[in-house]
């Protein structure tokens, strides 16, 4: 089975991982088919690069990522485009609901308005 996971990289106590597509019989920094990305957990913020389209490709052809390489490539906006899809009709709700918004303010503003001059009438009789 092919698998997308991290290779760790780097020095004793200071990890860098690469994001690698791999047999999952392979060891964790053994052989590799390729190398999509990497992820840098201790810069600040933590640094994620992932090649969108190859990582793409792989996830098509079937190749299983780790939890941990699915965080990170959801984070990065890498995925299996299905994420993508359910997201665009949710930004356009969100837009109605900021344009209602909007009316329902001016209306608020223009009630407020007239309570005040209401008022100032009030006080000047």
């Amino acid at each position: 089975m092919v698998k997308i996971r991290l290779k760790r990289m780097g020095a004793h106590k200071k990890p860098f991982y690469r994001i690698v597509v791999a047999d999952s019989r392979n060891a964790r920094n053994g052989r590799f088919i390729e190398e999509i990305g990497y992820y840098n957990p201790l810069t600040e913020p933590p640094v994620i690069k992932v090649e969108g389209e190859r990582a793409e490709y792989w996830l098509s052809q079937g190749a299983q990522p780790t939890d941990v390489v699915r965080a990170l490539l959801k984070k990065s906006g890498v995925g299996n485009g299905k994420a993508a899809k359910a997201e665009a009709p949710a930004v356009e709700e969100a837009a109605e609901v900021v344009e209602e918004a909007a009316e329902v303010t001016e209306e608020a503003a223009e009630v407020v308005e007239e309570a005040t001059e209401a008022v100032e009438e009030t006080v000047e009789a």
